[in-house]
């Protein structure tokens, strides 16, 4: 261990912003070049799924791709992933799992798109269909556009398997608990630049007509570079895990799997769906915690669907210009998340209780949400004003709900995440684990599909694909959610100050019989 220089120690300022030990480089490195390459792609897919979905058909078929397609494809992921466990190992795993999506997302920019005119349905086909089922026009929009769908499958499947299973799976392996500490706080600033470099990567490739002589549909060309980015991305991640496994894990000084067999004895418990929902039932503190997820998860979902609507309205079919404002949208997110993230969360956290910081965001969300709704209802009465400063009200509304949502998201990251996770602190150790485990569970599954089911189930009954349409009754949802949710932070506001005297109190018993 001489060859290392253990004595190093940090000044103040890079004990905040680079808790690194040289020493460490080799090992951190790649790990956070991992995850940039895996949110790099994601960012990218999640963008270019929504372009291709929303503007081939509307925003309305997100609700129905999330619940009646993503749901069933993340579940049947989960069972592939647990042979291919039981049939290889956790190295040829890895990229047992990587390689079908590259490929993919490959065939996609290159062979896929450029011929989905015979591909996909003939519109004659799609019109009697509507005329025929017009309830049903959720599904038969997936089905014309069945190749768009699929991409959309696929891009949120890479979200949950890449990032939080086989990355945070490989890191949790191979990092030890000391460097955990000073590891983990660094990757939502790794997940952020990401973003910042994936939106502008998104935003050159769709004003590529701009920098080079472009014959005919200049978005396939934009489409295969983002493509070729990803499959790039995708095999730098593959070339960075196999290196670590040759230079970093094979040294006992970076890696012992003694010690991390027994750090791993301690890991999280896995819960069924079940189990989790008995364990919440049966804990006032944890209910209120899933409270907060599911409306999160619901409200924000709510207010995404109208401003994609919006978005497309704005756009009218200009796919490219759509593909780069959304870069330009996720450029924003992680700018304005790392600055709420090293100053107004991390301030805030410090220096007010519990409760003044987890209410900011339902507040913020609702104001915002409330903002975006009331506009959008009440445009027409707002065109004239809106037209004496040369703005269109589609115009307003798709920046308008931009802004709300990247400064709502940014709020999420940097105090709904860390009061989610500051509310276990007060538990007993049994809920502190298998609580949080269970609302990971029931809670993100809940949020996730909340929003999509009360969208998708309108759009069913009221026979529309158009979601403004829907747009009076889903406000009136979401502002009972955001109400809801601002009542679950009080309950459990004042259920962690009673906690936190009770301890308090314990202390001083102890300290006197000391």
């Amino acid at each position: 261990m001489d060859k290392h220089n253990k004595t190093e120690h940090f000044s103040k300022w890079r004990a905040i912003l680079w808790p690194i030990y040289n020493y460490e480089i080799k090992k951190f490195l790649p790990m956070a070049l991992i995850m940039f390459c895996f949110l790099f792609n994601y960012t990218v897919m999640r963008d270019t799924k929504d372009v291709l979905v929303v503007n081939a058909a509307g925003a309305h078929i997100t609700s129905f791709l999330k619940l009646y397609f993503v749901t069933p494809a993340a579940i049947l992921f989960v069972i592939l992933y647990a042979k291919l466990c039981n049939a290889l190992s956790k190295e040829n795993v890895f990229y047992a799992v990587i390689v079908p999506f590259l490929v993919f997302f490959g065939l996609f920019g290159f062979v896929i798109y450029p011929n989905i005119d015979i591909l996909h349905p003939a519109a004659e086909t799609v019109a009697r269909l509507h005329t025929e089922y017009p309830n049903l026009g959720g599904f038969i929009d997936i089905y014309a556009n069945w190749s768009f769908s699929l991409f959309y499958v696929m891009a949120e499947i890479w979200g949950s398997a890449m990032i939080s299973l086989l990355f945070w799976q490989f890191a949790n392996q191979v990092t030890r608990m000391n460097e955990a500490k000073r590891f983990y706080p660094l990757f939502p600033l790794v997940a952020n630049l990401s973003l910042i470099f994936a939106g502008q990567s998104e935003h050159f490739a769709n004003n590529i007509q701009h920098y080079v002589d472009v014959s005919g549909n200049h978005y396939a060309l934009s489409l295969k570079i983002l493509m070729t980015l990803v499959v790039l991305m995708g095999a730098l991640a593959m070339y960075l895990y196999r290196w670590m496994h040759v230079k970093v894990l094979s040294d006992p000084f970076y890696y012992d799997e003694a010690e991390v067999s027994g750090k791993t004895k301690s890991k999280k418990p896995k819960l069924s769906l079940v189990e989790s929902a008995k364990l919440i039932f049966s804990s006032p503190e944890l209910g209120l915690i899933v409270l907060l997820v599911v409306s999160y998860g619901i409200s924000i979902n709510l207010v995404e669907l109208q401003w994609k609507h919006q978005l497309k309205l704005y756009y009218a079919g200009d796919m490219s210009g759509y593909h780069a404002f959304m870069g330009n949208f996720s450029t924003f997110t992680g700018i304005f998340t790392m600055i709420f993230i090293l100053g107004v969360g991390a301030n805030l956290l410090r220096s007010v209780s519990w409760f003044k910081a987890a209410v900011i965001t339902p507040l913020m969300i609702l104001l915002c949400g409330a903002a975006f709704f009331i506009f959008i209802l009440g445009r027409d009465g707002l065109e004239v004003m809106l037209s004496d400063a040369k703005l269109s009200a589609v115009a307003f509304a798709a920046f308008l709900g931009a802004g709300l949502i990247v400064f709502s998201k940014a709020v999420k990251y940097s105090l709904f995440d860390p009061t989610k996770e500051m509310a276990y602190i007060p538990l007993d150790d049994e809920l502190k684990t298998k609580g949080k485990a269970a609302v990971d569970v029931l809670g993100g599954r809940l949020g996730k599909a909340g929003g999509a089911f009360i969208q998708s189930t309108l759009a069913v009954v009221m026979a529309t694909k158009d979601v403004a349409v829907m747009a009076p009754i889903t406000f009136g949802i979401f502002v009972i959610i955001c109400i809801i949710w601002l009542f679950a932070v009080q309950g459990l506001g004042k259920k962690i100050h009673l906690a936190m005297k009770r301890k308090e109190e314990q202390a001083k018993v102890k300290a006197a019989n000391a």
